[in-house]
């Protein structure tokens, strides 16, 4: 999942893109490779596609509730060592509390009745992030002729831009949280007697993206009802903490610490998209090979990738083969299809040991462009 505004991430490509060269007979193979890994994949975990409610509650609500919990110390306690310790507690729980935005947007939701429901009460609308700003987003990254083209709003060439864009691309999600309560507590309700406002929040700032030349359109049905439904709890919700900090009953300084600690979950979350993919498509159209090994897993033992890649995001990889597959079946998938497939499958060369090397990796490939 990629999760900050459109309009806080509006970094535009500072060189030109190379084409990918075309080699003969390169589109069969290509074809036949595709089809190999995507029948082994799909053989092998066919009894791992069902969604388990009695995972999905507990880590859900329990993630919440030590996010919530650990941020009502950091306020309230006076012992500054407690509140950094307390702080990042919370940015960890409520991060991978957020994070089911990305099962929400692939599950069905009959899968486990209600989760939707609950997920937006206790965390999509008090971190003001409804599921809109995800879904009938995210699954045209999943689709196969628009990863990592210009019509993909989740992909840009990070690896062929300049080194300067990608601290830029990090720091911006600082100004996440406070880009939000914007959106929510003025600019929404605002928008409702303004046609062209309104078109402008939709199109460009109502999504969690990152191609700054992508536009939504508003959904219509069903998901136009939950849109506005949840569009409209945000801003109550967002009209009223700014009234609350208006007046005085919520303190400046502990809205402070809770602004810093849902900013330091965008953040890690930001880092985390540096290393979701190799980010080296220039725009054209990939198979699914490329667009597998233009992503990436950082499988277990490593213990740290589950604090920065939680639910299932770790296989990032594999998620994109698979992305129907429930995050908590991911790691299973992974040890089946590793021993499974042969030394010489392609399916090996997305792993990769963690966070370090593929964040030096990425600004190398900056570097070169930079030259």
């Amino acid at each position: 999942m990629n999760q900050s505004p459109a309009f806080a991430r509006s970094i535009a490509p500072s060189a030109e893109v190379p084409a990918q060269a075309s080699v003969p007979g390169a589109a069969s193979a290509a074809r036949g490779e595709d089809m190999a890994m995507i029948r082994a994949a799909a053989e092998l975990t066919r009894d791992l596609n069902t969604p388990r409610a009695s995972i999905y509650w507990p880590d859900m609500l329990g993630s919440a509730t030590v996010g919530y919990g650990a941020m009502a110390v950091a306020v309230m306690t006076s012992s500054v060592p407690l509140m950094i310790a307390a702080a990042i507690i919370s940015v960890l729980a409520l991060y991978r509390a957020g994070l089911f935005i990305h099962e929400i947007t692939h599950m069905r939701l009959s899968a486990v009745p209600g989760f939707w429901t609950a997920w937006h009460i206790v965390v999509g609308v008090p971190l003001l992030m409804p599921s809109f700003m995800y879904e009938g987003i995210h699954n045209i990254h999943h689709m196969r002729k628009r990863y990592g083209t210009i019509e993909d709003p989740e992909y840009l060439p990070l690896a062929l831009m300049k080194p300067w864009t990608l601290p830029l691309f990090t720091l911006v999600a600082v100004l996440g949280p406070l880009a939000l309560l914007l959106r929510y507590g003025l600019l929404g309700p605002l928008s409702l007697f303004i046609p062209p406002l309104r078109r402008l929040l939709v199109e460009r700032y109502s999504g969690l993206v990152i191609n700054p030349a992508w536009r939504r359109k508003m959904p219509e049905g069903e998901a136009r009802r939950k849109w506005l439904i949840t569009e409209v709890a945000a801003s109550v919700w967002a009209i009223t903490l700014i009234a609350m900090v208006a007046t005085g009953t919520l303190p400046l300084r502990d809205f402070a610490i809770m602004l810093a600690i849902v900013s330091g979950s965008v953040v890690l979350n930001q880092i985390r998209t540096l290393v979701a993919h190799l980010w080296e498509n220039g725009g054209e159209e990939m198979s699914v090979t490329q667009q597998y090994l233009d992503s990436v897993n950082v499988p277990e033992p490593g213990i740290l990738p589950a604090l920065w890649a939680p639910v299932g995001l770790r296989y990032h990889a594999l998620h994109h083969l698979l992305p129907g597959l429930p995050y908590h079946s991911l790691g299973e998938a992974h040890r089946r299809l590793s021993k499974a497939l042969g030394a010489e499958s392609s399916y090996h060369k997305a792993s990769y040991a963690g966070l370090p090397g593929l964040l030096a990796q990425l600004f190398a490939s900056t570097l070169k462009q930079g030259r």
